[in-house]
């Protein structure tokens, strides 16, 4: 009875973090499946309540520093845009999807294709609507969260061991 347990708790020991990592990358990739479809149809309406927004004057403070004209024109591009950055989300998507179930298999292929996945659409965004997105507002949040999981997944590689 004792000898099934320790192979079990050495089996989970095996694994190191890589489950609950690839929970939360399963988690991201839906939200991002979901997002990447939801800014690809209503790219235009965002542009036009951004656009009615700035011209009201009776907005407080704090949104005024968030609708500036570098914004507009920001969120224009993405609009004009919208279709190869759907494409490269559900690509990237689709690629941290299939690295954290091969991570979850333990396939050291599974950490690379993860890592193209969480890269491509920061190279995505610099090419189709410019670099100072990635790191200005709210997208410094994902700057920090993808380089958080790219920390902790590179500390758990050491449990990838088939080919």
């Amino acid at each position: 009875m004792t000898d099934s347990f320790n192979n079990e708790q050495q089996m989970d020991q095996d694994y190191g973090s890589l489950k609950t990592l690839t929970v939360f990358t399963f988690v991201g990739c839906a939200l991002g499946y979901i997002g990447g479809f939801w800014s690809f149809f209503k790219a235009d309406k965002g542009v036009a309540d951004m656009e009615t927004a700035m011209s009201r004057t009776d907005l407080p403070d704090m949104a005024k520093k968030f609708l500036t004209p570098e914004a507009l024109e920001r969120a224009k591009l993405a609009a004009e845009n919208k279709l190869p950055i759907l494409v490269i989300g559900l690509v990237a998507t689709t690629l941290c999807l299939v690295g954290a179930i091969q991570m979850r298999k333990l396939k050291a292929q599974g950490y690379y294709l993860w890592l193209i996945g969480e890269i491509l659409p920061f190279i995505g965004t610099a090419m189709f609507i410019n670099v100072a997105t990635i790191y200005s507002g709210f997208s410094l949040i994902g700057v920090a969260i993808v380089l958080l999981f790219i920390i902790l997944y590179t500390v758990q590689r050491k449990y990838l061991v088939n080919k």
